[in-house]
């Protein structure tokens, strides 16, 4: 996961982030990494439009995140 985030970090690349809150609350989420500290992730969350922290143990699943095509009607 860690070269994952950190790869995303140098090529500023967006990122899917399945998150689980300390309540226990999952979310999914779309990310751009600003920093990696030891603990957690500082990351621009486009669904929240903000800067944000997520824990690193708290991070359930990350990936690239691949823009999905919208189905266009045909005529």
């Amino acid at each position: 996961m860690n070269g994952v985030l950190r790869r995303a970090l140098e090529e500023k690349q967006q990122l899917e982030l399945i998150y689980m809150a300390d309540q226990g609350k999952i979310s999914q989420r779309v990310i751009r990494v600003v920093s990696i500290k030891e603990e957690t992730v500082l990351a621009y969350c486009y669904t929240r439009k903000t800067v944000r922290s997520f824990k690193l143990a708290n991070i359930l699943s990350v990936s690239p995140y691949k823009k999905r095509e919208r189905y266009k009607k045909t005529p």
